[in-house]
């Protein structure tokens, strides 16, 4: 469901890039969650693997904190650094 209401937003011209909040941005929030499906859209849509923000600095570091392993290698594939 929730990969549904992300496509929609992004189809609706969403920035995928947007800041704020204390997970930063969508990316950063998806890969605390553990949600791969919604990590490999925004990513599909450009989202910025090395943004910087919220309380873990970046999605890796959001990934990396919460053991999502899988995401972590999907982030790093992508050049997260």
């Amino acid at each position: 469901m929730l990969k549904v209401e992300i496509e929609l937003l992004l189809s609706k011209n969403a920035n995928v890039n947007a800041q704020g909040g204390e997970l930063g941005n969508a990316l950063q929030a998806a890969s605390f969650e553990g949600h791969r499906e919604v990590v490999e859209l925004l990513l599909s849509k450009n989202a910025d693997v090395n943004a910087q923000g919220g309380f873990y600095d970046n999605a890796l570091g959001a990934a990396s904190r919460q053991g999502h392993r899988e995401i972590v290698e999907l982030l790093r594939s992508r050049g997260a650094i």
